[in-house]
């Protein structure tokens, strides 16, 4: 049986449209014998599923088909400087079960991946579910990440995380993919994947106790030779000139315009504020000190993105992270510098928006990072060549009695 490109048919049912035999023919420029033979395998192993609500047009209606994700699990963590996010999500990046704790990553990496390996398992069990049912696990880091082994790469507020081996340790528990990226990274994947799909040039800002991007170009991620790709908060701007950097360097954005820094000038003109969400709720609440302090720290990344708008010509920026929460008064200061200082060819069709997914973009994008390593048509190609005539199969999918099969 030619099953081999099976993955490919998977990609195209992987919008979450159902299709007839006839409309994959049509998309694929396949026959109607190989898309049988891919139907049938990925129906064996549960990756789709049939579904019966096709509207008839006369005569015998036609039978769709459909990606199941509840054909397995993905497991994500958000990693961030003070916080830790733990998910369970189907195939789609749907969360199924979170869990968020306070959890400083300068703990160092034993302990936080201890935390979140037992949070995995008490998760599992809390859905009776077995650790065999978790395709892959994607997890996003607050710092530089070499993609191609997951290890940490000088980050600057992990001490102890430097070449550590994320995957290997998290191994240890779960036999299975482990993916590691950069925290913002993954925010750039979960906005983009859950709202801007057909989006192939785009940044994500995370402006939170630290600054950073995630640089989506001609539709590709964009991690850099070093995994550095986006790191802009230690880009400098004009009005942090002589401004020490907690990175050792002066005159750095994130020493003006991250929230640490725009919490100690407002306490600087009397205000009391220490946290991203003092500065959040000062704002909400109409302090105008605090509206000034985020409107100009806008303006200064504002500067920045100017820089990264001739560079990379996006025709979408998404401001996320805690200090995004203050809404329009910081993305109205970034406007301001950007379609002011930017060429009118690179800003003409710039959209500069508030996240869409807010807090949740780092989790979601890590279960997509785990999703599209296992989901991968090559990957998908080889569990399905593997399958065995009579149903035995060697594959990361869960049992069948644990997949939900849609109605």
């Amino acid at each position: 049986m030619d099953n081999g490109g099976a993955g490919e048919l998977l990609r195209i049912l992987r919008d979450g449209r159902p299709r007839t035999r006839a409309d994959l023919a049509a998309i694929s420029g396949l026959g109607r014998a190989a898309i049988s033979a891919r139907i049938e395998v990925l129906l064996e192993v549960g990756l789709i599923v049939p579904v019966s609500d096709a509207a008839s047009t006369g005569g015998r209606p036609s039978a769709r088909l459909a990606f199941n994700p509840g054909a397995g699990l993905a497991a994500a963590a958000d990693l961030g400087a003070t916080h830790a996010t733990v998910a369970l999500t189907d195939l789609s990046g749907r969360i199924l079960l979170e869990t968020t704790e306070g959890l400083e990553i300068s703990r160092g990496p034993e302990d936080v991946l201890d935390w979140l390996v037992m949070t995995l398992q008490d998760q599992l069990e809390t859905m009776g579910r077995p650790g065999s049912d978790v395709v892959a696990v994607g997890i996003g880091l607050p710092g530089p990440v070499e993609h191609s082994t997951g290890k940490p790469n000088s980050p600057p507020i992990m001490p102890g995380w430097d070449g550590f081996d994320v995957p290997g340790y998290v191994q240890q528990t779960f036999d299975m993919p482990v993916l590691v990226d950069n925290d913002v990274n993954i925010m750039a994947l979960g906005e983009r994947a859950t709202h801007w799909p057909d989006e192939d040039n785009m940044i994500f800002l995370k402006v939170a106790t630290g600054i950073g991007s995630g640089v989506i170009s001609g539709g590709v991620l964009q991690r850099g030779a070093a995994g550095v790709a986006g790191d802009v908060g230690h880009i400098a701007v004009s009005n942090a000139a002589g401004i020490p950097c907690r990175c050792g360097q002066t005159a750095c954005l994130e020493a003006i315009a991250g929230a640490p820094a725009v919490a100690a000038g407002l306490r600087e003109g009397g205000v009391e504020a220490i946290t991203a969400s003092d500065i959040v709720s000062l704002v909400r609440s109409g302090d105008l000190t605090a509206i000034k302090g985020v409107r100009q720290a806008g303006r200064d990344i504002g500067e920045m993105l100017n820089m990264c708008v001739s560079l990379i010509n996006p025709s979408l920026i998404v401001i996320g992270g805690s200090l995004a929460q203050s809404g329009e008064h910081l993305i109205a200061g970034i406007r301001e510098m950007v379609y002011a200082r930017s060429t009118p060819l690179a800003t003409q069709h710039l959209n500069i928006i508030q996240s869409k997914i807010g807090p949740d973009a780092g989790i979601v994008g890590a279960s997509i990072l785990a999703i599209e390593h296992a989901l991968a048509p090559q990957r998908v190609n080889e569990l399905t060549v593997a399958l065995q005539p009579g149903g035995h199969r060697n594959t990361f999918l869960p049992d069948m009695d644990h997949i939900t099969r849609a109605s």
